[in-house]
């Protein structure tokens, strides 16, 4: 046995070495020489499936001979017992494994001159063996005692990451009274050594015995590897509503230390293992033999495409229903027709949603600039609008989805927070929503509720996608590639078409330059309009009892799960660019509109609410994309940015046109009128007084002017800023 651990000696495995094996140690010794062997005849001598003479992991050893991904597949395809061998046993197999790996690569090289010009063979190297399998992932809250000491597979969200830290493989311990010397083999993971309370030194005739516990450790001599502890959550879409998401503790050594940032969606391979936490609440006395479980890390899958999760694996016949579907000539209506079905009209609305679940391409440029793909849309309007209910339909339908209020919803928990770690009493970032939902959408309910600073925090992640942080010595930048999808009300609570536009999108131009479409949604009372929403509602109504535990209900089911599938599909398989007609095209619309708008500028005499700069362009460059996606088409036509013009003049375009001027053409009269009314108000109130609008209102028709030109001149002044509302808009200060 002594021989056979020098080359691995991090997987001793001292709980073995307790007496727990009851077998003859020389048959025990003889079936560990067997599998060694098998180990490395399978390593030496699996050939590829596909072509001959290929053997794929003597190749990947000698290009990388520090760390080897096994396929356990490969593994059972060569010998069907070695896998059941590492699944129930893996603490105990991994180190023959990895021992067969390091002498496998000792024998492929080449001999090297010894120190006296002799040719020797070349020492064993250490290898790191990383596991892979396409078997499925259990759920984090089916591990059990049952599990302990297992390998298993999960797949979570990684929220926490922790410094790298050294971990002893073996402690080199001096005897402090007769300086006798013994190596100690450390346990892996967050196991620590076992060091004999007593010296073996036998004391010679008048020599003074060695005491108990006379071992020092001598640092210097000892070796190490790297460690860290990462922290993974469950994802959010397996976990039970109402239930909070469950965390587990993971140990990763070796070259897998810092190749995760907070954020990443992994599937992992490792050993399910206990540990004694030093503070934990159930350290009191007596409770020795209750452990905290953590999983050491043999094998990790990052599921983390730039664009959507996973390779998701598509089997050949969903390949070609999609297929089919896309080349179907109305698909541009029928992806529409799926979006919402419950809600009622908001074609538009709809249309918007489809591109923003779609997206755009992302583009990499030479100069290392990265341009976002994703779709940015903010829904303004008066309250039971549908606007939530579209929120609600984007997080069931989009992969990767995450939904939050505005209200509830804090600067660090949108982005990412610093905490401090209890055990060790270090920082470490936890990821927020924007982190989490990285290749998927955010949804933010209440937009305009929330505070200033905290939508201040999303201005980064919503156009550089990323988000930097600074904070008690972290200093990193996390990836947030997301879409936005935002619900807000005007601040008056409804859409008042007597207000200008900027009164009713009380948003900074900063934050509205990043959304990519604008719809103002608004409620209008139209008696056909209301007679077909009616008989619609109660018909949602009416039907939802009958279609519970009907055929219909699973027929639903499987449709929102298709409209997944076939998202994910166009996701990773198409990028679309545009042609060179629909360039010349796009670029002659962005001139007219910039043109537009600084007509209508200089006809008003105040900028726009909603400015049109060169994001827009860029806003309709990414529906065009995401237009072709759509029709799994690999260039965007002219015919998408048609589309894509339409769609963005119905809601943005409108929106920064919205508001009092359109509705009335100024003539000079009233403008002389207005000017009056003006001149009175600053005769009535003086500079830092208030006064009641109503009174001020009723004060001046008494002198026999018309109310709404009074009005008027009140919503002019605030716009020059000479006055300011006060009071929920009751009371008027003067400022200049």
């Amino acid at each position: 046995m002594s021989g056979w651990d020098e080359g691995a000696v991090y997987y001793s495995d001292q709980a073995q070495s307790l007496g727990g094996d009851t077998d003859d140690p020389g048959s025990a010794a003889a079936s560990r020489h067997s599998v060694l062997q098998k180990f490395k005849e399978f390593l030496r001598n699996f050939e590829s499936q596909s072509s001959t003479n290929v053997f794929p992991y003597r190749e990947s050893l000698l290009q990388n001979p520090k760390h080897l991904v096994v396929d356990m597949e490969d593994l059972g395809d060569f010998d069907s017992d070695l896998p059941a061998k590492l699944r129930s046993a893996p603490a105990d197999y991994l180190p023959l494994f990895e021992n067969a790996a390091g002498q496998v690569l000792a024998n492929l090289k080449t001999k090297v001159t010894g120190s006296e010009g002799q040719l020797e063979e070349p020492v064993p190297e250490d290898v790191q063996i990383l596991l892979t399998s396409r078997e499925d992932t259990t759920s984090m809250r089916k591990l059990g005692a049952q599990s302990i000491s297992k390998l298993i597979k999960i797949s979570g969200i990684t929220i926490a990451a922790s410094r790298v830290k050294a971990k002893a493989t073996y402690v080199i311990v001096m005897c402090k009274n007769c300086k006798n010397v013994q190596r100690v083999p450390c346990r892996p993971g967050l196991g620590g050594a076992i060091v004999p309370r007593t010296c073996n030194h036998i004391p010679q005739p008048g020599e003074e015995p060695c005491p108990l516990d006379p071992w020092v450790v001598v640092p210097d001599k000892s070796k190490y590897v790297d460690q860290q502890t990462l922290k993974l959550q469950e994802n959010p879409e397996d976990v039970p509503t109402g239930e909070l998401p469950r965390n587990m503790l993971l140990s990763v050594d070796r070259h897998l230390v810092q190749t995760i940032v907070p954020g990443t969606r992994l599937t992992i391979m490792g050993i399910y293992s206990i540990y004694q936490a030093s503070n934990s609440s159930t350290n009191h006395k007596g409770a020795v033999a209750v452990r905290q479980p953590y999983i050491r890390v043999v094998g990790i899958e990052e599921a983390n495409d730039a664009n959507s999760r996973g390779p998701a694996a598509f089997t050949a016949d969903e390949i070609e229903e999609f297929k089919k579907f896309a080349a179907e000539p109305d698909i541009y209506k029928n992806i529409c027709s799926k979006i919402a079905p419950s809600i009622f009209g908001h074609e538009d609305v709809k249309k918007a949603v489809a591109c923003l679940l779609f997206g755009g391409s992302r583009k990499h440029l030479p100069d290392g600039v990265k341009l976002r793909g994703d779709i940015n849309v903010l829904l303004l309007g008066d309250p039971s609008t549908a606007k939530s209910q579209f929120l609600k339909f984007v997080e069931k339908t989009a992969p990767i989805a995450v939904y939050t209020s505005g209200k509830g919803s804090s600067a660090a928990g949108l982005t990412a927070s610093v905490i401090r770690d209890n055990s060790s009493r270090e920082f470490y970032l936890e990821g927020g929503a924007m982190v989490l939902a990285d290749g998927g959408v955010v949804c933010i309910d209440e937009f305009d509720k929330m505070r200033p600073e905290d939508r201040v925090a999303i201005h980064e992640a919503m156009e550089q996608q990323t988000i930097s942080i600074a904070k008690a010595g972290i200093t990193t930048v996390l990836n947030s590639r997301t879409s936005v999808l935002a619900a807000a009300n005007p601040p008056s609570g409804r859409y008042d078409d007597l207000k200008t536009a900027q009164d009713n999108i009380d948003l900074q131009t900063t934050i509205l330059s990043r959304f990519d479409m604008i719809f103002i949604v608004k409620d209008i009372r139209m008696y056909s309009q209301d007679k077909i929403i009616a008989s619609h509602v109660i018909k949602v109504h009416a039907s939802a009892g009958a279609a519970v535990g009907d055929k219909r209900e699973v027929s639903k089911e499987k449709e929102e799960n298709w409209l997944k599938r076939y998202l994910q599909y166009c996701r990773t398989e198409c990028h679309p660019r545009l042609s060179e007609s629909a360039c010349k095209s796009l670029q002659n619309h962005y001139v007219k509109i910039r043109q537009d708008m600084r007509q209508q500028a200089n006809e008003t005499g105040s900028a726009a609410a909603i400015p049109i700069t060169v994001r827009q362009l860029e806003a309709i460059v990414r529906l065009s994309e995401s237009l072709a996606k759509m029709k799994l088409s690999h260039v965007a036509t002219e015919e998408n940015v048609t589309e894509a013009v339409r769609l963005f003049t119905v809601s943005t375009m409108d929106a920064a046109k919205s508001g009092i001027y359109q509705q009335v053409n100024i003539s000079p009269e009233m403008a002389n009128e207005i000017k009056q009314a003006e001149s009175h108000i600053k005769r009535r109130v003086g500079i830092g007084n208030h006064i009641s609008e109503r009174k001020l209102v009723d004060e001046l028709t008494r002198m026999g002017m018309n109310e709404s030109i009074v009005r008027r001149a009140l919503i002019i002044m605030h716009q020059r800023d000479e006055v300011e509302y006060k009071g929920e808009r009751r009371l008027i200060l003067r400022k200049s």
